[in-house]
C-alpha cells in the first residue's frame, strides 16, 4: 500500500517538473522562470528524498542538502540579477 502512494508520489512530482519546465521555457518575465527553477529543486528534492525511502537506504541524504544548497544559491543570484542587472558587484575606483 505504502509503496503504491510513494509511485503515485512520484509521478505527480514528475508532472509538476515538467510543469515548471514548460514555465521556464514559455515564461513571460525572468522572475516567473526563476520561481519555476527553484519549484524545480524543491521537487527533485522531494523525488530523491521518496526515491530514499523506497529503496531503504540513508546513502541519498547529502545529495539532497547539497541539491537545497545549490538551489537556494541560485535563487539568490537569479533575484539579484533581475533586481539590479549584475551579480557580483564591482567597486570602482572614482
Amino acid at each position: 500500500m505504502i509503496e503504491k502512494i510513494l509511485f503515485t508520489a512520484l509521478a505527480l512530482f514528475a508532472i509538476s517538473i515538467l510543469i515548471a519546465l514548460y514555465r521556464i521555457i514559455k515564461g513571460p518575465t525572468t522572475p516567473d522562470r526563476a520561481v519555476a527553477l527553484d519549484m524545480i529543486g524543491v521537487n527533485l528534492i522531494s523525488v530523491i528524498a521518496i526515491v530514499s525511502i523506497v529503496l531503504k537506504t540513508k546513502a541519498f541524504l547529502e545529495a539532497i542538502l547539497i541539491l537545497g544548497i545549490l538551489a537556494f544559491i541560485s535563487t539568490i543570484a537569479i533575484s539579484k540579477y533581475v533586481e539590479r542587472g549584475v551579480i557580483i558587484e564591482r567597486k570602482s575606483d572614482n
